[in-house]
């Protein structure tokens, strides 16, 4: 199997402020905490997992991924992608919404068109207007937004109430919820592809699932909470 994906992929801040930490990965760990699909599908079969997401990956970047997992011969591919495309410096910054579709459509078809006619999953993007409702009050997850800066379209000026700051991160969700019909119109659209449902995007994450080093990443609770709820959407579950 393969991964294809950004830093929530690679699980970036389960164990380290500067390392990817894929041991801890939702999709391709080894945790025996997280309980990735990888280990959960070797309770049943041998699985070779490649983890081939990108901290900091857009849309954009995702079909060389999705041709290198056809070169691995993986023959069930997780996807997660779109975070980073609303986590822009400013509002206008965000990845437009038709440009956001093509490259998912060109990542689905690539995967499609591999050889090993693989096994699809598509996860959701988690609610980014969530994570800043449950940490805008924490001096830490502040400090932390300011300083490393990962969302400002949604985290800039957290404590804010000025309708402009309002208008701005409900246009922030806004772009995710639109990105997330655009994953599952991709999915539905292709042979061999499961959309998780909005499971992710739904998924009502607390303070426990996200990482105190950043306050934007899963934690390694979260990795696992992840792991839970996209497998019980999955085509090995339902």
């Amino acid at each position: 199997m393969a991964a294809i994906g950004d830093s929530i992929t690679q699980a970036s801040m389960t164990c380290s402020l500067l390392l990817m930490c894929p041991a801890g990965s939702w999709a391709t760990g080894t945790s025996s905490t997280v309980q990735s699909h990888a280990v959960r599908l070797r309770a049943t079969a041998p699985v070779t997992a490649y983890n081939n997401a990108v901290p900091g990956a857009v849309a954009a970047e995702l079909p060389a991924q999705a041709t290198r997992a056809a070169s691995q011969g993986a023959q069930y591919v997780t996807m997660q992608i779109g975070a980073n495309d609303a986590c822009a410096d400013t509002v206008a910054l965000m990845t437009p919404t038709a440009d956001f579709a093509a490259s998912v459509q060109t990542t689905l078809a690539t995967l499609a068109a591999s050889p090993a006619q693989p096994e699809i999953f598509v996860a959701s993007i988690p609610n980014l207007k969530r994570l800043w409702e449950l940490n805008k009050s924490s001096f830490s997850a502040r400090l932390a937004w300011a300083a490393f800066r990962q969302c400002d379209s949604m985290l800039l000026r957290p404590t804010s109430t000025a309708a402009a700051d309002v208008i701005r991160r409900d246009a922030v969700q806004t772009r995710v919820d639109e990105y997330n019909a655009a994953l599952a119109a991709a999915c539905a659209a292709t042979a061999k592809c499961r959309w998780d449902g909005y499971a992710v995007a739904n998924y009502a994450f607390t303070r426990s699932d996200v990482s105190t080093r950043d306050y934007f990443h899963p934690s390694t609770t979260g990795q696992r909470s992840l792991a839970a709820v996209t497998w019980a959407a999955s085509q090995w579950v339902g």
